[in-house]
């Protein structure tokens, strides 16, 4: 047999074994394909089953809880409120879900001496915000707040905003209080997000806040800056208004 002969079979043999590795390496590339699309997807699944069970029923849970604040009320009156929307007019026929219940958690010392903010005033709060418990979070899911752990007006952050920029819940329940005033109030989903899902809160949300007022101007005033931190704070007389400010 001729060297060239020879060397000819020798090509086709390593063209061979070439095209044997790459159908080898193209099967193995597939099977890795889908091995990786099918643990993404029961992950993608698990994650979506795991979201399911924490918000399932979310409408109906959250209409169930809403309604046993009454009882909340009707055992204690001396710490529990209800609060009609400030929407409504007082000939308005309503709804258990066109208020808001508040838990009073302190109640300040200026009660009888300053007012309440109006829905053009603007507000200056510490608060924290939860969904009701959850398999996961007994305590509800914390979706928003100023501070963490216990209140401390020392090192709190702070929320400025006019009271017609919250929801209608949260507008209500400021119309009420008084500058140091400590309250949880509970706010049906019809009063809050409504049907609409917001960031992580899920449609259909009671939103239950711990709310501080902290001090309020008037819509025409501008809100003095805010630099609590590791300070002391003292009453004012500001215009016949009395105000927390800055110790100097």
């Amino acid at each position: 047999m001729s060297m060239r002969l020879l060397e000819s079979l020798y090509q086709q043999l390593r063209q061979q074994r070439r095209m044997q590795f790459f159908r080898t390496k193209s099967v193995l590339c597939s099977f890795f394909f889908i091995l990786f699309s099918l643990a993404f997807s029961a992950c993608a699944e698990s994650d979506d089953e795991e979201q399911l069970g924490e918000y399932a029923d979310w409408q109906a849970r959250n209409e169930a809880y809403f309604l046993t604040l009454e009882d909340s009320l009707n055992s204690n009156p001396a710490v529990w409120r209800k609060l009609r929307t400030y929407s409504m007019t007082d000939k308005a026929t309503t709804a258990n879900t066109d208020y808001v219940y508040v838990k009073v958690l302190q109640t300040s010392e200026l009660t009888e001496l300053t007012e309440s903010p109006i829905y053009t005033d603007t507000v200056r709060v510490a608060y924290r915000g939860r969904l009701i418990p959850s398999a996961s979070y007994p305590q509800g899911y914390v979706f928003d707040q100023t501070y963490v752990g216990n209140f401390d007006l020392r090192t709190t952050d702070v929320s400025n905003l006019a009271v017609k920029g919250y929801v209608d819940g949260f507008a209500t329940a400021l119309q009420h209080m008084h500058i140091g005033d400590q309250w949880r109030i509970y706010i049906p989903y019809q009063l809050g997000y409504g049907t609409t899902a917001k960031s992580s809160i899920p449609a259909y949300s009671t939103l239950i806040f711990d709310l501080v007022l902290i001090d309020f101007v008037s819509g025409s005033d501008k809100m003095e800056p805010w630099s609590a931190r590791g300070g002391a704070l003292r009453l004012v007389n500001k215009g016949g208004a009395l105000r927390l400010v800055n110790k100097e």
